[in-house]
C-alpha cells in the first residue's frame, strides 16, 4: 500500500468531518505537483466529487451536477487508476450517477462513503479518524457554518494573486 498522504489526508476529510472544501485543498496541491500536460486528471475527477458534495450540501444543485458530470466523464476514462488507489470504480460510477439524480430532482444532500475495497488503506484512514477524534463514516453536520460556508471564510489573496500573476503570463507569451 503506497499511497500519496494528501490522498489519504482526503479521504479523513471526506468521510471523517466531511470537510469537502479541505478535500479540494489536499488533492489539488497533489494535482498541482506535475508539470501541465502531465497533470494525472483521477485527481480533478476525486476534487470535483468533493466540490459537488459541497454544492450541493449548500443547495447549489447546478453548480453540483455540474460538477459531478464532470467527475463522472473522468472516473469512467480513469477505472484503472481509480482502482489503484484503492477503489471501486464501478461502485462508484454507481453511486455518483445515483446523486445526479437526486441532484437534479433537488433532494436534500446527505452524506456517503467512496467504495473503498483496499482493506489496509479502509483501516489506516479510520485509524487516522480515530487520532482526530473523528468518527468514520458520519453524517455531516448540517448547522456548523464554518464547515458549510468555508469557502466565504477563508483568506483568498493569495489565490488573487497567483490568478493575477497567471494573467500577466498569458499576457506576455501573447
Amino acid at each position: 500500500m503506497d499511497y500519496p498522504n494528501s490522498y489519504i489526508k482526503y479521504l479523513v476529510h471526506f468521510h471523517g468531518d466531511r470537510d469537502y472544501f479541505e478535500c479540494h485543498e489536499e488533492l489539488e496541491e497533489l494535482w498541482k505537483q506535475d508539470q501541465r500536460g502531465e497533470r494525472k486528471q483521477y485527481w480533478v475527477g476525486l476534487i470535483q466529487i468533493a466540490v459537488s458534495l459541497y454544492h450541493h450540501r449548500r443547495n447549489n444543485f447546478q453548480g453540483a451536477i455540474r460538477m459531478m458530470q464532470n467527475a463522472i466523464s473522468i472516473i469512467q476514462k480513469e477505472k484503472k487508476q481509480i482502482m489503484s488507489l484503492g477503489l471501486n470504480p464501478e461502485e462508484l460510477l454507481r453511486l455518483l450517477k445515483k446523486r445526479v439524480k437526486e441532484i437534479e430532482n433537488h433532494d436534500p444532500y446527505y452524506s456517503f462513503n467512496l467504495p473503498i475495497i483496499d482493506s489496509e488503506l479502509l483501516s489506516l484512514c479510520e485509524q487516522k479518524c480515530q487520532l482526530l477524534g473523528l468518527n468514520w463514516g458520519m453524517e455531516s453536520p448540517l448547522n456548523n457554518l464554518q464547515l458549510i460556508d468555508k469557502h466565504k471564510l477563508r483568506d483568498r489573496n493569495d489565490v488573487i494573486a497567483e490568478r493575477e500573476k497567471q494573467k500577466r503570463i498569458k499576457k506576455n507569451k501573447k
